[in-house]
This record gives structure tokens, sequence and C-alpha cells, in this order.
């Protein structure tokens, strides 16, 4: 079988995978889906309580709602919120059952390479098929050759930790009883019973921090004593809270308010430039957060630590991959993302070749092409598939005419200031796309990260 005829393989059957095998089947190209999980969106559906800041009409692909019209599916009010398990439910597991047997689940990718090739041999090396190991339903290992390789696998699998230096700080994995990484699910009732009446401690700054800040805050109001501690590893200034009534994705910016209400009603207090280094028991089995500078914090309950995510690169490891040193996102890619220089909240148009490794025929797509920045909305994961398809069907025309206008956060977060803990209310004066300080915020909104 010639490489034209070999499907392309799609790692993972979450929102953009999904949308690139839609986008495939539009150019007759056939892809073999492969999902580590017994369903489709596995991962959305471990935050399926979570409230997505973007709306129905953002988050259903072109391509993927075109494969969808025959079998029936009526789309969702457009304008409409949904939760991550609405989007699951509602739209990708439709999209994939349309996919049929292209969907192979409980089929976890352990490793890709050319076949019979390794890292190291350049002969004949672009000739051969990608290989892709796999380990299926009671541990048996199976092989599959394709044409092409599109991981859409996303980060979800690998949080970033409460340390500071981008390891866990010491004692956290003893403390893993009392720490998640996960938005807790305060409508369930033994995990409301956890967070109820205690002293939480949020690490984290992004919109997964504003959400745990803001359903910790509605639980306080209902069950005294809750109280949560917002560990920053920079200072509070004016993005801070996100852009506000600035934010061109409003429950994106009615998320950042609700956090700052949490602050300003007492319900949770913000400790600043502090960068984790322990986790201590105390003699009652609470959780003492140490800091780099020798800071103590008071005992904690619980800790929700929310750093954001990194990409696992382990089973890509035999391919050439061409990776900025500090994001883990394509080399072209990451001046884009880079949130220490990119100071606006929108990001370049960008498709196939700022997607491109050296490895030709491999494409890191969705969350995982952003390596650890943070800020990625579903839209852009629809337009890099729709731009890589192309490229592979060989219509490098459309491929090249990237057209996408991201919504404004209000908020610039570069110039430097990343993570900065010098950072003040003064905030970043390099730029003139920010917002001024969020007013006082009105509760209620809860949104997901990344959405």
């Amino acid at each position: 079988m010639s490489q034209q005829q070999l499907p392309v393989a799609v790692i993972g059957a979450g929102p953009v995978g999904l949308a690139a095998a839609a986008h495939l089947v539009g150019r007759g190209i056939e892809p073999l889906v492969l999902e580590a999980g017994p369903a489709a969106a596995s991962a959305v559906r471990e935050w399926s309580h979570v409230r997505l800041f973007s709306t129905w009409g953002e988050v259903v692909d072109p391509a993927a709602e075109k494969l969808l019209a025959p079998t029936g599916w009526t789309a969702p009010d457009a304008a409409a919120y949904p939760t991550g398990g609405d989007w699951a439910e509602l739209y990708l597991q439709p999209l994939a059952d349309a996919l049929g047997d292209r969907v192979r689940y409980g089929a976890r990718v352990t490793g890709v390479s050319r076949a019979g090739r390794d890292r190291i041999v350049d002969a004949d090396r672009e000739a051969q098929p990608f290989v892709l190991h796999l380990t299926t339903g009671g541990g048996r290992e199976e092989r599959v050759t394709a044409r092409a390789v599109i991981d859409a696998s996303g980060t979800w699998t690998t949080p970033g930790p409460a340390g500071a230096a981008g390891l866990p700080a010491l004692g956290e994995k003893a403390a893993a009883d009392r720490v998640t990484h996960r938005v807790p699910d305060l409508n369930d009732p033994a995990v409301r019973a956890r967070y109820a009446g205690k002293r939480t401690a949020v690490i984290g700054s992004g919109a997964s921090a504003f959400t745990a800040l803001a359903t910790l805050a509605d639980l306080a109001r209902d069950q005294p004593g809750t109280h949560a501690v917002w560990v920053l590893r920079r200072g509070i200034g004016g993005s801070t809270f996100g852009g506000g009534e600035a934010d061109e994705l409003p429950a994106r910016g009615a998320l950042g308010l609700a956090a700052k209400a949490a602050v300003d009603n007492g319900h949770a207090d913000a400790v600043t430039g502090f960068r984790t280094a322990a986790v201590e028991r105390d003699a009652d089995g609470r959780l003492v957060l140490t800091g780099e500078d020798g800071r103590r914090l008071d005992p904690v309950d619980e800790a929700i630590v929310l750093t954001g995510f990194r990409p696992d690169l382990s089973f890509l490891s035999e391919l050439r991959l061409g990776l900025d040193e500090r994001l883990q996102a394509p080399v072209a890619l990451a001046p884009l993302i880079d949130p220490n220089q990119h100071s606006c909240g929108t990001v370049y148009p960008h498709g196939h070749r700022e997607l491109s490794h050296p490895e030709q025929g491999v494409y890191l797509v969705g969350m995982k092409s952003y390596g650890r920045a943070p800020t990625f909305l579903a839209m852009t994961g629809y337009e890099q598939v729709r731009s890589v398809t192309a490229a592979i069907a060989g219509d490098t025309e459309s491929a090249d005419r990237v057209e996408l206008t991201l919504p404004e956060t209000g908020v610039c977060g570069g110039a430097g200031l990343f993570d900065d803990p010098a950072a003040t209310a003064q905030g970043d004066s390099s730029g003139g796309c920010c917002a001024p300080a969020p007013a006082d915020a009105t509760a209620g909104a809860t949104a997901g990260g990344g959405c």
C-alpha cells in the first residue's frame, strides 16, 4: 500500500482532534482517530461541571457541523454557554458517532516514529510511513501505520505543579490526599463536604483559578468558615483579574470580576509574590506552604493547584520536532503566544507553516501546540486543523489562507512581566491595548479554562 492510501492518524478524540477528522473526511482523506479513553472527549468530561466562557457558536467547527447535518443533529443555541458536559454530550460524542469506526476508543498511543527509522537515521526517511505503537484493552500492544500524524492529545493529563521552579514542591506528592490539580465540582455532595467550612489554598492566576475562587465564594455564603487563600507568584496589578468589561468574551471578563468579588467581599485573601517551595504538614495534618523566600503561610485544609498544563512529549521522542526551548511549542508559533513577550489578548493568525516540524507530516495542534502557554481558544484549534488538513491534501493555497480574528482579552500580560512578583497596580506600561483595572465585580459567572 502506498503512503497516499494510508490514513492520517489523529491522536485524541477531543474537540480539535474530531474537528481535524471532519476536515479530513471533507477532503476525501481517511482519518484514524486514536482515543485513549472509553468515549469521545474523555478529558472534557472530567471537567463537565465547568461552564465555558465561549458560546456554542464559537465552539462548533464548521466542517464538523457539515458532517453532522445529515444525521439530523440540531445545533444548540449559538448564543448559549455550554458546560464541558454539554459540549461532550450534545456535540462531541455525536460528531464521533458520525465518524463511526474511524474513531477507536481505548487506544493509547505510546510511541510514534518512522517505519524502520529511529530518530538518528536519515536514509530514505521521508519515504517511510509513520508507525504508531498503541496499548489497547487488556494491555495488548499493537501498531498502525499512517501517512501523516496530527497530535491533538492536549495537555490535560500533565498539569503544572505547585512548585514555582516547575518541579513539584517538596512534599507536594506526599500531600496528594489534600491536593487537587482540578477545579472541584462543588455540586457533588462528597466534594462539597471536602471544602465546606474549610480553609483552602488556591494556587494559580488564570481562568481556572478564577473559577475555583468564585465557586468557593459561593460555598462560603452557604457554609460559614469556608475561606480561600489565593496564592499568586506575582503582585496584583491592573490585569490580575482579566479584562473585565473590556473582554470581548463577556463570560471570560465576568469570571475575573467574580474572582475579584471573592477577594473584595472577604471570601478570599490574596498572598502575592509567593513562590511555593515546599508543602509540609502540621501536627493536625493540615498543609503549610513554604515559599522560596522562607515565608510560611498559615495552615490550610486543602490545596487546589491550578498552575497551567504542559505537553506530554514522551511518546514523540523518536520524531524530529522543532520546539521552542521555553514553551515547548513549535518554534515558529512560540513568539506569537509567549506570555513573556506577547502583550495583547490576540494571537496572530497561524496555520500549517507555523505548526510544521523538521519531521515533515507531523503536526501538534490544539492545546498541545501551545506547549506551556496559556489562553488557548477552541476556535484557534479549529483554524489550525483547517489549515493543516489542507496542507496534507496538497491544497497549499487554502492552507496558507489563514483567517482568524480572536476576541481581545482587554489584558496585557507581556513585556517581561509575566509571573513577575514585582508587578504592581501600575501594570504594564509598555503597550496601549490594556483595559483599566476592573470595576467592582458581580458574582455568579463561571467558565472553563482555555475555551
